[in-house]
This record gives C-alpha cells, structure tokens and sequence, in this order.
C-alpha cells in the first residue's frame, strides 16, 4: 500500500477511531486537574494579572492589560460570573479548555494519521507532558489560545481527510483561528501554516489556475480564493470582534475605527517589557527543558507547596528524536501526517526563535510542546508495530512518560509536600532547575 496522504481518504491501516478511549483519558485528565484546583486559595504567579483584569472586565469599567487580547480574560470572567470570585471559580474555565483542548489534539492526530494507536499514545503524552497538565490549572491565558489553536486544526487536518465536509470545517476552523489569535498572540505563526500550505498545494496540482480554480486536489470544489477567505479574512474578523467589549469601556473605550492602530499600541506596550526575570529563558532552554519556571514555592493553606513548571522529561527529549524521524519520515517516506505535525512544530518554536519580545518564558513552549508530543506519539507507533528486538522502545518510552509523571506530580499540583523548605530536591534532576 502507498502511504497515504493528508489529502486523500486513503488510511494506512483499517484501524477503528479511538474517540471513546480518548474521551476517557480526557475525563480521567479533568478529574485529576480538579484535586486542589483551588489551592492555593490565593492569586499565584500570573494571576495576578489576570484575575484582576478578569474582575475588571466584570464590571467594565476601564481598560486592564491591553497588552494582551480579550478572549482569555473574558472567559476568565465568565467563570467568576459563574461561579462566584472564589479560587475554583479562577481557575475553572483553564480547567475545562484544558480537557477540551486535550480531546481536540487528540482529534488532529487522528484525522491526520487514521492511526489507532498513535492517537492514544498522543493524548497520554499531551496529558502527562507537565505545561499542558500546569496551564491548565492556572488562571492564565495560554490554554485558551492553545485549546483554539487545536480546535482549529483538527478541523483543518479532517477538512484534508473528509473532502465532502472541507468547507465548513475550514469555516470553523477560521472562527477558531480568530478567537485562538483573542486569547494570545503566540499561534499567530501556527496559525498562517494551514493557508500557507494550502497555497503550496493547490499551485502544485492547479498549475496557473490555482488561485480561483476549484478542480482536482488538494481540496476538490474549493478554490485556494475561497479557502483565503476561511483561513485568512474570517479569522481576522473573528478577531477583531473579540475588541468588541472594549469599545463599551465606561472610561476610556477603544476607538472601534481605530483597532488596527490599536494593535501597534499593544505591540508597543509587549515590548515595554524588558526587566530581566529570575525565570526568564529562550527558546534552545525550552527545548532542551534545562530552564524551570517556580510558579508557587512557599508554605500556604497550612502546608509547603510547589508548583514547578517543566517539560515531562522523558517526553520531552523523546519528542526531539521524534521530531527527527517525523522529518525523515515525512520528506523520504511520504508520510504526510509526520511532516504535517513536524512543521506545525518548526513553525511554532520558530516564532520564538526569531521574536524581539525581549523577555520570554518556557510557558510559551505550551503550543509547540504539544506538537512535539504528536511527532513523538507517530514515531513511538512506528517502533511498536515493529516484530524485532527495537519493538519494547515504545512501550518502554511510554511507561517511563507516564512513571515521571506520577513522581512529579506533587511537585506541579501544588499537593502537600512532608519536607519542608527543602522538599524540592528530590525532584531537582537539574541544577537549572532549583
């Protein structure tokens, strides 16, 4: 059999859709985020921006944080609505996007591969790999812009998949993009790849027609001018309507004729930014995952707690390897789905790479971490279906994954830690890390 392609229904195995085995991880994810979601009970780290800000906009009274979009701190808010200005209720929202953001991750691994268990082995990765498990359970704006990016492109990669549903697949996708760009401008380089790669495609097979022919692959029906209007202008006008609430403002409103001008403002503000941090890093750091970030470490709630911002260890330096084969595999191999996911990666680090934001953290690896959980999830499938002596790799690997996980995980769920000051050591494995 030929290896398949993103775009064509072609499957490289007649394997069945584990949805219902991602849903469990996924709930199983969510019950465990809700032990001590409310401890601490006080604003820690971040919060304190946008805790605050979210209060703000409750009330409507003046602009707060305009260096940041809305849509992360308008569901923050819509939370203490909710549910009241307690802990939980910060928190809840990051919670439920968190899982949600987890099950569509594991819905873009499956509509790219149609592989069983590498869909599995991603959502286990994802939901154990540290950040996603971390941000998911503090009040900041990251997993929102994270759960959107995945909501998007999962509709994307099914759009290549099911050509009968492209449209509006690639409709949603785009309201997706918009309020994933809403909630923080750190997918905004993700984000242009599915109309980037669309554009190579249909000049590839359309020739001189492929602006506004809508014959043959890659999406039959649709011509690259009307997929530039689900990728690239609706999610701007998603975007741009989510200022809406900021042109009401009781005292200074944003001008509604002035937002494009408004966004050198918050530019300017992002980049007024530039007291060096104790946990500041850059993107070799985050990759490496030699640069911790110490969200909580103090004795509250009538106990010492921690929470520690790292890369699961074992997934995160497996996921290089990963990343490697996913390149070999998808440039010699023609697996588009390794490709797919390898430069959903290289797009998403190489933003960082090249970014004037002078101050930087590892919490901004959120995105591209997860991708480099579907490259390693897609070479792990490949080593377990092998019949030699190389095949207990994978299973090994995972094991590990999920072994450091549970021994972390006090460390990076603010649980009560029996030592004292010094209770951190033992989870120390690198001096950068203290």
């Amino acid at each position: 059999m030929k290896p398949a392609s993103l775009y064509t229904p072609e499957v490289f195995v007649a394997d069945r859709d584990p949805w219902r085995w991602c849903a469990v991880i996924c709930a199983a994810f969510l019950a465990v985020l809700w032990i001590r979601l409310h401890i601490p009970s006080k604003i820690y780290f971040d919060e304190v921006h946008y805790v605050k800000a979210a209060r703000v906009l409750l009330t409507m009274e003046r602009p707060i944080n305009p260096e940041h979009p809305l849509v992360g701190k308008e569901l923050l808010a819509a939370g203490m609505w909710l549910f009241g200005d307690n802990p939980r209720a910060w928190r809840i929202m990051p919670a439920l996007f968190g899982t949600l953001g987890l099950f569509a991750f594991s819905r873009l691994v499956w509509a790219a591969s149609m592989r069983r268990l590498a869909t599995v082995l991603a959502t286990l990765l994802l939901a154990t790999n540290f950040t996603w498990f971390i941000q998911s359970r503090i009040a900041m704006l990251d997993i929102f812009m994270a759960t959107f990016a995945m909501l998007a492109f999962w509709q994307v990669a099914a759009a290549f998949r099911w050509q009968h549903q492209a449209r509006w697949r690639l409709a949603l996708a785009g309201v997706f993009l918009g309020l994933s760009m809403g909630s923080k401008w750190s997918v905004v380089a993700p984000a242009m790849l599915p109309g980037l790669g669309l554009a190579v495609l249909c000049i590839a097979h359309r020739g001189k027609r492929f602006v506004f022919s809508a014959k043959g692959a890659p999406l039959p029906g649709i011509s690259l001018a009307e997929a530039a209007v689900w990728l690239g202008l609706v999610p701007l006008l998603v975007y741009f309507a989510t200022f809406w609430p900021a042109f009401h403002y009781a005292t200074r409103p944003v001008d509604p004729w002035g937002i494009v001008q408004y966004q050198g403002y918050m530019v300017q503000l992002q980049d007024s930014v530039t007291k060096k941090h104790n946990y500041m890093s850059h993107w070799w750091q985050w990759m490496l995952d030699i640069r911790s970030v110490w969200y909580l470490y103090e004795n509250v709630d009538g106990t010492q707690r921690g929470v520690v911002l790292i890369g699961n260890p074992v997934a995160m330096w497996g996921g290089l390897l990963g990343l490697g084969w996913c390149l070999y595999a998808g440039l010699r191999q023609g697996r588009r789905d390794a490709l797919a996911m390898a430069l959903l990666y290289l797009v998403a680090i190489g933003m960082w790479v090249g970014n004037r934001k002078p101050v930087q953290f590892y919490y901004h690896y959120l995105l591209p971490g997860a991708f480099l959980m579907g490259c390693l999830a897609l070479a792990l499938d490949q080593v377990w279906r092998r019949e030699d002596r190389w095949r207990w790799l994978g299973r090994g690997t995972m094991a590990a994954a999920l072994a450091v996980f549970l021994w972390f995980l006090p460390i990076i769920s603010a649980a009560e830690l029996s030592g004292g000051k010094k209770s951190y050591v033992m989870w120390m494995w690198l001096p950068t890390w203290r």
